[in-house]
């Protein structure tokens, strides 16, 4: 199967009306955006939304907002004023999509929630992204990603796997606002399916909370049903210079890695006969698996392995994902440009055969768009535009 670049996009034509900040609601329309879509990012004139002051910061300009936010149009209005609310209802008219990640309430006191925007726009499409869910005992909480995923029980379940922390570990990684941003932009395709068969609208509430506990198969499961035999859990080896992943999973494969190992005597031993044995004596089967990769360089290890098909990779750093050859051939990167300069992005980890599913190139400065939008939607004259930017309504 080829997959050729084509001019075409699996959502073009669709508009997206974008209230979203941070990481959760920046994500999902980052993706609504590579499929094709027209997003209008609002933000506040006054500095736009938080990330784009958020470090790494290159001449004045975020790279954390350029790769969450490439390929959006951004319009500046005040929403808290009457008048910057009205233009933002006005322009709801117009999209097919709305997204937002406010805490539960903002956009009901803004006049822009919901029920509100199907009056004028029946068929929208409206997704809220928030911490624990629009309604419950929680739902008006504060929520931030390493909040949720205390909550959640992600943290301890994963503190349990590392024998060697006494308390669970710093919080870097936001698992929570991108299985909510993944989530959102699932449901969201979804419905706009289903408007192309029922011509209805749907309102979309995404928990950041119950995005976690989608991670969690087994541990979910286990809580329930407790078992007495241990779980075996993947561990890195030490090499010579680092470490590496094996994964022997199934008996071919730990009789595939014996035997790359020079070890084929392991196959015999009634600690290692079957995937039960090993479970039981799993700490003895790694001491054994590093005593082979410790005499030896980590690119070694994984030569000999890989050879023997066993599976397994050496540690890398997230630096060496650009160079790396296998994300090269799959075109994993693209490069998006703003006002200081260019930075690697990623495209989306699906590729379709018959559409462009990359990642737009271009970020834009905070506003440059609201003239430009509020002439094309909403047929604003220049004396409106210059009247609204002196009030400090839009920028």
């Amino acid at each position: 199967m080829s997959f050729v670049n084509k001019g075409s996009r699996p959502l073009s034509g669709i508009r997206v009306l974008d209230f979203t900040t941070m990481m959760a609601g920046p994500y999902c329309t980052r993706q609504l955006a590579d499929m094709g879509a027209e997003v209008i990012k609002v933000e506040n004139p006054d500095g736009g939304e938080q990330n784009r002051h958020a470090v790494p910061v290159r001449d004045g300009h975020s790279a954390v907002y350029a790769h969450l936010n490439s390929g959006k149009n951004s319009i500046a209005i005040d929403l808290k004023s009457p008048d910057g609310a009205a233009i933002a209802l006005d322009l709801a008219t117009h999209c097919d999509i709305v997204v937002e990640n406010s805490r539960p309430g903002v956009m009901t006191r803004l006049g822009l929630d919901c029920e509100v925007i199907r009056k004028v726009r029946p068929d929208i499409i409206y997704c809220s992204i928030s911490g624990f869910g629009q309604t419950g005992p929680l739902a008006m909480n504060a929520a931030f990603a390493p909040v949720v995923q205390a909550i959640s029980g992600y943290e301890l379940e994963n503190m349990k796997q590392q024998p060697e922390l006494t308390k669970p570990g710093h919080v870097g990684i936001f698992f929570a606002d991108v299985m909510a941003g993944v989530q959102a932009f699932g449901a969201i395709s979804t419905a706009l399916f289903s408007r192309t068969q029922t011509g209805q609208g749907q309102y979309i509430d995404v928990s950041l909370l119950e995005s976690m506990i989608w991670l969690m198969v087994y541990e979910l499961q286990i809580s329930q049903n407790p078992s007495d035999t241990p779980r075996g859990l993947y561990q890195p080896v030490k090499t010579s210079d680092g470490f590496l992943m094996v994964a022997p999973g199934n008996q071919p494969t730990f009789e595939a890695m014996a035997k790359a190992m020079g070890h084929p005597e392991w196959i015999k031993d009634p600690r290692f006969q079957d995937h039960e044995s090993r479970s039981h004596n799993y700490s003895a089967m790694m001491s054994l698996i590093e005593s082979w990769t410790i005499t030896k360089s980590a690119f070694v290890c994984e030569e000999i392995l890989l050879e023997g098909k066993v599976p397994c990779a050496r540690y890398r750093e997230v630096s060496d994902l650009f160079d790396h050859p296998q994300l090269i051939h799959r075109d994993a990167f693209t490069k998006a440009k703003d006002p200081s300069g260019e930075i690697k992005v990623p495209n989306q980890p699906f590729k379709f055969d018959n559409s462009n599913t990359d990642a737009r190139n271009w970020v834009e400065p905070l506003g440059k768009s609201t003239p430009d939008i509020l002439k094309k939607l909403l047929d604003f004259e220049d004396a409106k535009i210059k009247d609204l930017r002196d009030s400090k309504i839009i920028l």
